[in-house]
Parts: structure tokens; sequence; C-alpha cells
């Protein structure tokens, strides 16, 4: 423990009174958790070897480009596991982190929290599956992304707060879409390494790169191009428009696709496919 210098007489009082400030002043939007960063190499560390180990033991890659899940492996013997590393994320103040730690860190406590709730339910047939409440539009469009079943620095916290109030807006990357997993076979693939400050731009241009290159990311077949409902759903991420998209596209294609898109300057459909990404037989 590090030395201080023990507060007496109207510090005490001084200090009560600014602790009665900060509790009225709690963070008001998730973006708020991220508002404050420490400097580059001032970092606090987060621990996130025990995600890394499961995710190296029931994320399994396959032949046909695809990371699926042993989902039933990982219930029967990981799942406590994963209940612990989340529960320890939950217990950390995202101000101590620099800003890569912090995209890591809250890449990772979506994917971890999002697996820990397939869990919950398996066997399903997909995430859309499961229902956890959070509003009326919850109630139409399925999936548990609105609950509130997280809480961190005191605020609960969604899967849709973590993506779309804290990471999309706060961090700009479109890439961020290559790092959250929704448990589903048209996500880009959850990796088999936890994210960490160190190793997250590698992560994130091999995600990008697995996922553009994969029929499920895009297909150009016949002189039409057909990319992953991602694309359309956030194209404000990628530009606001086909032609940002396309650009996006190209920078993460393999030879051969950047050749079939270069002349193309708008996309003709869009597809996604929401079955679990389980692992074939378990």
């Amino acid at each position: 423990m590090n030395d201080y210098v023990k507060p007496t007489g109207l510090l005490v009082a001084l200090l009560t009174i600014l602790a009665g400030f900060a509790s009225t002043a709690q963070a008001q939007s998730p973006a708020d958790l991220v508002r404050r960063a420490a400097p580059s190499g001032q970092s606090a560390s987060v621990d996130h070897s025990s995600w890394d180990r499961l995710l190296k033991s029931y994320v399994k890659p396959g032949g046909d480009g695809l990371n699926r899940v042993d989902y039933r492996a990982f219930k029967r013997s990981g799942h406590r596991a994963l209940k612990d590393y989340v529960t320890k994320l939950q217990a950390v103040d995202p101000a101590r982190l620099d800003r890569r730690e912090q995209f890591a860190y809250f890449a990772n406590l979506y994917n971890a929290k999002t697996i820990d709730i397939v869990l919950d339910k398996y066997p399903v047939n997909s995430i859309k599956d499961i229902s956890l409440g959070g509003g009326l539009f919850a109630t139409f469009t399925g999936g548990p992304w609105k609950a509130k079943v997280m809480r961190v620095n005191g605020m609960e916290l969604s899967l849709d707060d973590i993506e779309h109030e804290i990471l999309r807006p706060v961090f700009k990357d479109p890439r961020v879409h290559y790092a959250v997993n929704c448990a589903s076979i048209g996500c880009p693939n959850l990796a088999t390494d936890a994210f960490t400050g160190a190793n997250l731009d590698g992560l994130l241009d091999a995600g990008a790169r697995a996922y553009i290159n994969h029929p499920r990311g895009v297909t150009v077949s016949g002189g039409s191009v057909r990319v992953s409902s991602i694309y359309n759903w956030f194209k404000a991420d990628f530009g606001g428009s086909d032609s940002g998209v396309l650009k996006h596209l190209r920078k993460y294609a393999s030879p051969q696709l950047a050749k079939a898109l270069a002349k193309k300057s708008a996309i003709d459909s869009h597809d996604y496919d929401w079955r679990l990404n389980d692992q074939p037989g378990s």
C-alpha cells in the first residue's frame, strides 16, 4: 500500500463534503465512465489472462473460416471461471485505464458477458431467443442486449450501452464491429485471444481481414455485391454511404477481392445469419 497522509480535523470535514458532491455527480451516461483516461504508459493493469485461457479452451477455429464456441463444454467446465472473470472486471474503474486499455476492457467485458448470458440459457438456437427484458423494443426484437446486466462504477450497463454508448461513439473506430461478438454465425469471429492494450490494433486488423475476406462478410458474384448487414445497420461508422463502406472493405480485402470491388460504387444486398455460433456436435 502506498504511504499517505492521514486526514484530520478540517481536512476530514472537507473530504466528507467533497465525497457528498461526488456521489451526486456520479456518471450520468455510460460514456461518462471513459470521459477521463490515464495518460498512455500510466494505465492501471487489468488481468485478462483467465479470459484468454477460456477463449483458447472453448473457441474452435474451423477450416471454413468460422470460429465456433463449444458451449456445451464451456457450460460444463468453464462457466464458473467465466462468471468470476466478469465479476472482477466490474470492479475495475475504467478511468484508471489509458484509451487502448479502456477499449480492450470494454470489448472483453462485452464478449465475456455475452457468452455468460448464452451459457445461462444454453441450449438455444439463437441469442435472439434469449429475452432478459429491457423495454418494449427488446420485446419485439428479441435478444438480451437492452437489459441492464452489469454494473461498473455504480452504473448499470446493458450490452447495448457498451457498444453504442461507449465503444462506437467514444473511440470512433469502425473496427469495433470486429471486436464485439454477438454469439452468431453472421458476426465477426470471437477471437481466441483476449484483447489487451498491447495487442489491440493487431487483433482488430486481423478480425477485419478475416471477416471481410469471408463470404458472410463480403461476396461478389455475377457483378453484384452482397455484404453483411453490419455494413447497413452501422453504415454511419463506415463513412455513411456505400462508397464509404466499399472503401473500408478494400482496405482489408485480399488482392483478389480488392480487384473485384475496385470498380464497384454500390452495394446490392445485405444478409446476416443469427444462428448460434455453436460448435457442431457439441
